[in-house]
């Protein structure tokens, strides 16, 4: 079993940054690829960021530019900065984990005031 615990959601005005961090733990099956999602209400959850056990990262069209994705392997842990921040950014952010089996976080909220 593998659980993920999010930390650094809260309130940001618009501008702003924040950052998100995940940390697996349990038994992780490697290689494999961690990221984040993210749902508004009323929307579907859509992929933001993801990045696999070789660095090689993805990123939707949305986010480009603004936010970065970086994992320290050591530590199980995935990251995700977040810059120049709009009020459409505001979701409740999921971490994501996918090896042999998909693994999701509880979710922490991101709330961009404009």
């Amino acid at each position: 079993q593998v659980q993920l615990v999010e930390s650094g959601g809260g309130l940001v005005q618009a501008g702003g940054s924040l950052r998100l961090s995940c940390a697996a733990s349990g038994n992780i099956f490697r290689p494999n690829r961690m990221g984040w999602y993210r749902q508004a209400p009323g929307k579907q959850r859509e992929l933001v960021a993801t990045i696999t056990s070789g660095s090689i990262t993805n990123y939707a069209d949305s986010v480009k530019g603004r936010f970065t994705i970086s994992r320290e392997n050591a530590k199980n842990t995935v990251h995700l900065q977040m810059n120049s921040l709009k009020a459409e950014d505001t979701a409740l952010y999921y971490c994501n984990l996918l090896g042999w089996r998909e693994y999701w976080g509880q979710g922490i909220q991101v709330t961009v005031s404009s």
